[in-house]
């Protein structure tokens, strides 16, 4: 199966708008919502939540007051002060690092998984969607990623999906390199600005660095003629091929407004028109024809 992952080096580029143009287009497929510390796919997808399980990603420090001695070995310990002289941990404070638990000599402490968010497998109009909700100031965002898009993977093979098409999150940090593993090819979606042309820079290396394929889209091109010179540019000079590029055109807004794509919104704006020629040409990218031949060239 083949694996598009739309990228950005931060948010607000784009990514999920197009991703939803997309899933408009594309036949056969399974989506993926990757940016699970703001995910934002489902407000345009509607899905309908259709199975929910909890994530849980990491550890949490509990006294057991029926064996604790209360000999202060544990708040000694605690770099981060979550235990307390009531002999009570914070679960806010507690980084869950498990020395107390380790160190206590009494083995006075559990140490439970604790549950971190919430992941999803829904039906939408267009397909399957697996996507997630990460709770408040957790963790362990780049575990659930990886959760999320091997969900993606097995409603591929069950439902003999060839395509899994993945909205993915900002940046170029854990979640990034956990949304990006075994992918076909990247869509880095860049904006005419100079912390745009930056900001591709970095996933374009990203990508380099994991023998990743990657393609350019830039995005409301027309704001900025010059910085889109740049931004062609510095593509060429990456070996990065560009796909196309979108004018700023309100239909984005104004379908999101609608919770629509842009093609179920205004099929005819030049946004429309532009996002379905980008498609097109990465349809058209050998990279993405055969994935296949290119894992095997990128491993000789």
């Amino acid at each position: 199966m083949r694996e598009l992952v739309i990228l950005s080096g931060k948010g607000g580029t784009g990514k999920t708008s197009i991703t939803s143009a997309f899933a408009s287009l594309a036949k056969n497929m399974v989506l993926c919502d990757a940016d699970v510390d703001a995910a934002d796919l489902h407000l345009i997808l509607k899905p309908d939540f259709n199975k929910s399980s909890d994530f849980k990603g990491g550890h949490e420090a509990v006294i057991n007051p029926d064996i604790c001695t209360q000999c202060g070995r544990c708040i000694e310990l605690c770099k981060f002060d979550a235990v307390k002289d009531n002999f009570e941990v914070d679960p806010v404070e507690c980084e869950g690092c498990g020395v107390c638990v380790d160190l206590c000599p009494e083995q006075a402490i559990d140490f439970p998984e604790t549950i971190c968010g919430q992941w999803y497998i829904s039906d939408t109009r267009f397909g399957p969607m697996v996507h997630a909700r990460l709770g408040i100031a957790q963790e362990n965002s780049g575990k659930l990623v990886s959760l999320v898009r091997q969900e993606a993977r097995k409603i591929a093979k069950k439902q003999n999906l060839d395509l899994i098409l993945t909205d993915g999150p900002p940046g170029i940090g854990c979640p990034v390199i956990a949304s990006i593993g075994q992918a076909t090819a990247i869509l880095i979606i860049a904006e005419p600005t100079v912390s745009g042309i930056h900001d591709m820079k970095r996933v374009g290396q990203l990508s380099t660095h994991f023998n990743i394929p990657a393609m350019v889209c830039i995005n409301k091109y027309d704001l900025n003629l010059d910085q889109t010179q740049k931004i062609e540019d510095l593509a060429k000079d990456s070996n990065i091929a560009i796909v196309g590029k979108i004018s700023f055109d309100q239909t984005f807004t104004e379908s999101m407004i609608q919770a629509k794509t842009i093609f179920e919104y205004n099929p005819d704006s030049q946004a429309s028109i532009e996002v379905r020629q980008i498609w097109d040409n990465i349809l058209s990218l050998p990279e993405f024809i055969n994935p296949v031949a290119n894992n095997i060239m990128q491993h000789l």
